[in-house]
């Protein structure tokens, strides 16, 4: 399989398993009651069965009967399900969830789901029991390649904080006590130069404090660091010595930006693309960009859930863009008087069973077995048709406008289909 391919393959089932974890970390049971247990590839499924069944002994002496029946109908299930697994467990490992989850009106439903193959191997047997599932460990395997450290400043405010595969994440400010140019009243021009190169210096030692708290325990793990602001800011900043030097010598290089808040993050990361060229944002910037120039000055774009999915079923459709943030279903409404099939994208928290035919306004029902996750269903045409698949992050620009402005669905087509 080529790297694309690999890579394509990866980000579906990096988007598979943010689905589930986000259902596993809605739920709460009412004590300590849904099971979480880690296995690696290397550890025995016999083994696991064994210290299931143990746990289940034991679950046995907890004093509350609601508890103590939910803790072993849990480990029963995940002991039913390593039934179906031989000597070891599959590549990589598994994650197993059981547990009795609140369902609203003092009601509980038993979930149980099985995760097999994370993107990165389990290292360690784990086995925890607590009012919420354990998927912190799964959250970071699913954290993108990739990390730089980001700093923009100016003499007024500053801000720290990560790229971290594709996602922009802000984690410290501060603002600055530097006096503007005019000096007040009764100062002498000398005095009040000094205070002022004194509180430039001291917010300088303040922003290096907060850079080198963040970055340098992640020192071995830094892929590099960016540094952002107008001139001279960043340059006085970088050669005044103010960083720590293991994260002095991390320095790829110095861009000009014009905001210095949360926003100038993004902006930091935009101008450093020549820096950032492997980096996975640029990758999604790149393809959004040929999106762009197709929108605005060719015919291979197609954007929306309907113009791209028709475009798709054409075998038209050479990469599918679709927002990483998005979490939609389709719904189709299936009208038996005229035989058309209208649909829908929702949120998933919003089906209408009832539906008007666009066709012959006749009065459809649809039921939840006529409802889909939204993604799976277009990437399920573009695997037939041979379309390569993009997941864009929203942060940046143009990944943002991708679900805010098209629904978070487009695509470059090989050829113009007028669609």
């Amino acid at each position: 399989m080529s790297q694309e391919g690999e890579q394509e393959q990866s980000d579906r089932k990096k988007y598979e398993f943010r689905k589930v974890i986000e259902d596993l970390t809605n739920y709460e049971g009412s004590g300590t009651q849904l099971v979480t247990i880690y296995v690696p590839e290397d550890r025995q499924v016999s083994d696991v069965v064994q210290h299931v069944t143990q746990e289940h002994s034991e679950a046995a002496n907890i004093k509350s009967k609601q508890t103590r029946t939910n803790v072993q109908d849990a480990l029963t299930s995940i002991k039913d399900r390593l039934r179906y697994y031989d000597t070891y467990p599959p590549e990589n490992g598994m994650v197993l969830f059981s547990g009795a989850v609140d369902s609203g009106g003092g009601q509980t439903d038993m979930v149980t789901r099985v995760l097999e193959s994370p993107p990165q191997p389990v290292e360690s047997f784990r086995y925890h029991c607590d009012s919420d599932f354990l998927t912190e460990p799964l959250e970071e395997m699913l954290a993108d390649k990739g990390l730089y450290g980001l700093v923009v400043l100016d003499r007024r405010e500053a801000n720290v904080g990560w790229l971290k595969g594709k996602r922009i994440e802000p984690v410290k400010s501060a603002s600055s006590l530097v006096p503007g140019k005019q000096r007040k009243g009764g100062q002498s021009a000398q005095r009040f130069a000094r205070l002022r190169l004194e509180a430039i210096d001291n917010f300088y030692q303040e922003v290096a404090g907060m850079a080198n708290d963040l970055f340098v325990p992640k020192r071995h793990d830094l892929d590099g660091i960016l540094v952002g602001g107008p001139s001279p800011t960043k340059d006085e900043f970088l050669d005044g010595d103010y960083l720590h030097h293991e994260i002095q010598d991390k320095v790829l290089g110095k861009f000009d930006v014009a905001y210095t808040d949360e926003s100038g993050l993004k902006d930091l990361v935009d101008n450093a693309e020549d820096a950032l060229a492997d980096a996975e944002v640029m990758k999604d910037k790149r393809q959004m960009e040929e999106f762009f120039e197709e929108l605005n000055a060719g015919e291979l774009a197609t954007y929306g859930f309907e113009q791209t999915r028709r475009n798709l079923m054409m075998g038209a459709v050479d990469r599918l863009l679709i927002s990483e943030d998005l979490r939609k279903d389709v719904v189709s409404y299936d009208c038996e008087e005229c035989g058309n099939t209208d649909r829908e994208v929702i949120d998933r928290r919003k089906f209408t069973p009832e539906h008007t035919c666009s066709e012959c306004e006749s009065e459809v029902e649809a039921t939840d077995e006529d409802r889909e996750d939204a993604i799976d269903h277009l990437i399920e045409i573009a695997e037939q048709r041979g379309t390569e698949t993009k997941f864009i992050s929203t942060d940046f620009e143009k990944g943002e406008q991708l679900y805010d402005a098209f629904g978070g669905f487009a695509g470059l087509l090989r050829y113009s289909t007028g669609v």
